[in-house]
């Protein structure tokens, strides 16, 4: 099963992702996983996005591709919290680490709590973003 990190109850990330992993993540409760990993960013081992997403769908999840590379954009933030506000939850966000899907979801709170309490659910889930506390 993937390393699956509880931000809130209604968010949580992982590293990379299997087709494997769908029907566990799907027993766990979610119903939305979002991709924001690049298909062949990692190679051509790199479980590809098209499989996962068959995946989920016949399992009755939803499945939402938002794939970017670097520090996420002011696009990709609208993106990623229309993408939050619309989709059933829990969400599980994935990418290769699980950093770029915590700096993403931690922008679309921005201006929505206080910074500290963002910060504090990223560390629970094991990610420092500290680096953008001014952007919070």
């Amino acid at each position: 099963m993937a390393d699956i990190r509880r931000v809130t109850d209604a968010f949580s990330v992982a590293p990379q992702i299997s087709e494997a992993d769908v029907e566990a993540i799907a027993a766990a409760g979610y119903k939305t996983i979002v991709a924001n990993r690049p298909d062949g960013e990692g190679g051509v081992d790199q479980p590809r996005m098209g499989a996962i997403r068959a995946k989920a769908e016949s399992l009755g999840l939803s499945f939402a591709a938002l794939p970017f590379s670097g520090a996420p954009t002011p696009e990709i933030v609208e993106r990623m919290s229309n993408i939050l506000n619309e989709a059933p939850q829990p969400v599980l966000a994935y990418c290769r680490t699980g950093t770029r899907c915590i700096t993403a979801w931690a922008l679309t709170q921005a201006g929505q709590g206080a910074s500290d309490d963002i910060l504090d659910a990223a560390a629970g889930a094991g990610y420092d973003l500290s680096s953008i506390q001014d952007l919070l």
